[in-house]
């Protein structure tokens, strides 16, 4: 068979395909959608997972389902995704840590998150807050590191798991004060939260949704924000970047779906979504836990996907952090 043979059948394949999927998107979705959010129930993922899921039924006329499937960081929900049917019946709450931080731990992942998934669109943006007990000594970014510093080795700082955003930003205020620490991995972030009200540790850096409760009860003291600039929920927080030049670690969460998902259907969930986080009241929900609406084309999250996997695997890489 000639080259220039071989040549058109591709090219006739290549656009086989896309007439088939320009057709599914046609009639996409006509049964549920499944949502897979890859942490347990509560925590800020979950509940983005659940708002986008409810406005989604709402615009497609269709159930989407939020399906919890925690696990080893997120790792777990994020394999089964990446081997699921690639016909946009599964998609997933993305966070950074199955996608950005695990692939770069010791232990093997049955997925390569740059290839077996597919990017649908980034749907929000958060920083992280630097928190403290009530009772503690530290009242600044600068007497914590004072008091950790005085303390070598003593502190200890809780987190939502091994390889999750609260526990790379611990690990880069180690690195970036010369602190050391000790690291607690929890469940959830909500068992790191209690963790530091009871004072069994001494610092958390967590999602503003896990702290908007504990400050009502004023177990806690927040001390910075990981933004590039304060925050409208927290406008008398300064940022961490004014005591250490150039920190910065929040989470984003974006929908992800299997390689290969047709890319009228990725094109048609990227518009829905779009048109749902450019409506007032989704806009101000997002607010209200502390982060910011991204919405844009699924390039424009393909980009912060691979920006945001060479950015953390650098960090690993410079301070030989174990993700297990």
């Amino acid at each position: 068979m000639s080259k220039r043979l071989l040549t058109r059948l591709a090219l006739a394949m290549a656009a086989a395909l896309a007439l088939v999927g320009s057709v599914q998107a046609q009639t996409f979705p006509d049964r549920t959608i499944q949502l897979i959010s890859p942490y347990a129930p509560g925590g800020g993922t979950d509940t983005l997972a659940r708002l986008v899921a409810q406005k989604l039924t709402e615009s497609l006329g269709q159930s989407v389902i939020v399906i919890n499937r925690p696990g080893a960081g997120g790792t777990v929900g994020t394999a089964q995704v990446a081997k699921m049917p690639a016909d946009g019946y599964t998609i997933m709450i993305a966070s950074p840590s199955p996608i950005v931080i695990a692939p770069h731990g010791s232990r093997p992942l049955s997925y390569d998150p740059l290839k077996d998934l597919a990017p649908i669109i980034g749907i929000a943006s958060s920083p992280a807050v630097m928190v403290v007990p009530a009772n503690s000594p530290a009242r600044s970014v600068k007497e914590f590191i004072e008091l950790a510093k005085s303390k070598s080795g003593q502190l200890a700082y809780s987190s939502s798991g091994n390889g999750g955003t609260g526990h790379l930003a611990g690990a880069l205020f180690e690195a970036r004060t010369g602190t050391k620490m000790i690291h607690v991995p929890y469940k959830s972030g909500g068992e790191a939260m209690t963790a530091l009200v009871a004072g069994d540790v001494q610092l958390i850096f967590t999602e503003p949704l896990s702290l908007v409760p504990q400050l009502k009860t004023g177990r806690v003291r927040p001390l910075a924000v990981t933004a590039n600039a304060t925050v409208p929920m927290f406008p008398e927080l300064p940022t961490l970047a004014s005591t250490i030049p150039g920190f910065q670690a929040g989470p984003w969460f974006g929908l992800l779906a299997p390689a290969g998902t047709p890319p009228a259907i990725i094109a048609k969930l990227n518009a829905e979504v779009n048109k749902i986080l450019r409506a007032p009241d989704v806009k101000e929900t997002i607010k209200t836990l502390g982060a910011d609406p991204l919405g844009g084309s699924p390039g424009e999250f393909a980009t912060l996907i691979k920006e945001e996997y060479e950015r953390w695997g650098t960090l690993i890489r410079q301070i030989n952090l174990k993700v297990e």
